[in-house]
């Protein structure tokens, strides 16, 4: 099992409204790829330097040849649409993390 995670910082003034956009919007069309069988998204509980709020939003996924199809096909619509959205309010980067046991 894969977890694909996005590590965002997000602005205080545009919080609200990427909140309602992650949770009602883009999530929900993350997973209407069908490359994901289910997402979290959690709050970094770390006090950024630079300020704003950052959370972790983790997909997971059964290969990485799946999340590379992912790749492929719909990464570049998701990030240009967070880019036109948020532009340099959000932060990003992204990780790539294998499952190796779950207790």
């Amino acid at each position: 099992m894969i977890l694909y995670n996005v590590t965002t910082n997000i602005h205080e003034s545009v919080h609200d409204q990427w909140m309602i956009w992650m949770q009602h919007k883009h999530i929900p069309e993350m997973l209407a790829t069908g490359k994901f069988t289910n997402a979290k998204l959690v709050r970094v509980l770390v006090k950024e330097e630079m300020g704003g709020v950052t959370y972790s939003a983790q997909f997971t996924t059964d290969s990485l040849a799946t999340l590379e199809k992912f790749y492929q096909e719909e990464d570049a619509t998701f990030q240009a649409e967070g880019q036109k959205l948020f532009g340099e309010k959000m932060l990003t980067f992204k990780t790539e993390l294998q499952v190796i046991s779950e207790h």
